[in-house]
């Protein structure tokens, strides 16, 4: 599947991020290029690339080797809830009903 989110981090602050969380899932990091990082292991594969775009906004887009939504897809989830919370900390997340 892919995903995809905008941002107002950095590259380095976003790639940065993905190292330190997607290792917590078992996850190893492959050779690395400057703007993307690639982990794999027994959930599956999960690629993350971060490129400028329009001005200001960084798009990052996170492909992952599974079919539906699985367990990794759900985590690339919580890796762009990480990104949005170190990007605007003081934003609080609630449901609107």
């Amino acid at each position: 599947m892919q995903h995809f989110y905008r941002s107002h981090l950095g590259i380095d602050e976003v790639l940065a991020l993905a190292e330190q969380f997607f290792p917590t899932l078992g996850l190893v990091n492959a050779p690395k290029t400057p703007r993307t990082r690639t982990f794999s292991g027994e959930l599956g594969t999960v690629q993350i690339s971060a490129r400028p775009e329009g001005g200001h906004y960084l798009f990052i887009e996170a492909v992952t080797d599974q079919a539906g939504e699985s367990r990794l897809d759900r985590n690339v989830k919580r890796f762009f809830v990480l990104v949005h919370r170190v990007a605007n900390p003081a934003h609080k997340l609630a449901a609107a009903y």
